[in-house]
């Protein structure tokens, strides 16, 4: 078959055959049916081209899946969504905490810690069962950066420095037992191997298997706002600017959209869009 001979460019700029699996698997990631997957993967399929790139192909699928369900297309452009939260880091780091508050810790952000021999700003100080984890978020704005194994080095010999004055300070109740390194790419296999040989706990976007970002994403439906096919990027960008970074955030304020002069029809279509993502 066609699809089994095209060659695609790689945001990294490597090359690979085209994976109609790949394609079937990312569309059924947002719950679509076959009913709505098989047409799209026959346009898709139709119109691939030796050299394109996978962010053509996606471009293509996603057009064509929100021509048929608006929900369904925000869930497929997550990993887009995330990588609109910059150009800093910052809502990222709100993102991650989010995603940890909800998974039962209590967080703290941009804190400055004492170590052992320095200060250190730590983007996520994360607490639960009586214990502490400080969390470095490392952002990239583009696809195909990755973390590679200088991030882990760094980020253990603060981990380690924060470590040795904090549990040894009697008034800390909580012992501080982790750092996690998270990303919204991926680690490179020195990075890996290194964060886990030093105990580190590393999150990316697909590690570790089937517990990465996008899973627990998908599982607490903790989506970033600009998952949200309904808004625009200027009113993006200006929830962003007032720390509104999930879509939840939103459920039940309507403060910020009407700020924004939004009118009631299209207002209600952006809620009816959020309280899907939610599963409310």
């Amino acid at each position: 078959m066609k699809e089994n001979h095209i060659d695609i460019i790689k945001s990294s700029g490597l090359t690979a055959k085209f994976s109609l699996e790949k394609l079937r698997n990312s569309l059924k990631r947002t719950g679509a049916n076959n009913d709505i997957i098989e047409p799209i993967l026959e346009t898709v399929v139709d119109e691939l081209y030796q050299g394109i790139s996978t962010k053509e192909i996606y471009n293509r699928a996603f057009a064509l899946l929100k021509k048929k369900n608006s929900y369904l297309a925000s869930k497929y452009k997550l990993k887009k969504a995330i990588y609109e939260l910059g150009p800093t880091g910052f809502p990222f780091e709100r993102f991650v905490a989010a995603v940890l508050k909800y998974s039962g810790y209590h967080v703290q952000i941009n804190n400055i810690v004492q170590g052992h021999c320095v200060k250190h700003e730590i983007d996520v100080i994360a607490s639960k069962h009586n214990e502490t984890t400080i969390v470095e978020c490392k952002f990239h704005g583009e696809p195909g950066l990755n973390c590679n194994v200088k991030v882990p080095l760094y980020i253990n010999s603060r981990y380690r420095d924060v470590k040795e004055k904090w549990n040894g300070y009697s008034k800390n109740t909580h012992k501080l037992t982790q750092g996690w390194v998270v990303t919204n790419t991926r680690f490179t296999e020195d990075a890996l191997i290194y964060g886990n040989c030093v105990g580190l706990y590393l999150l990316s976007w697909d590690y570790p298997k089937n517990d990465g970002l996008k899973d627990r994403i998908d599982r607490l439906s903790l989506y970033p706002i600009t998952v949200s096919t309904l808004l625009n990027n200027r009113e993006k960008q200006f929830l962003l600017s007032r720390d509104v970074v999930l879509c939840r955030e939103l459920i039940g304020d309507v403060f910020y959209l009407d700020h924004l002069g939004i009118s009631e029809v299209r207002k209600q279509k952006i809620l009816n869009e959020i309280n899907q993502l939610c599963n409310r």
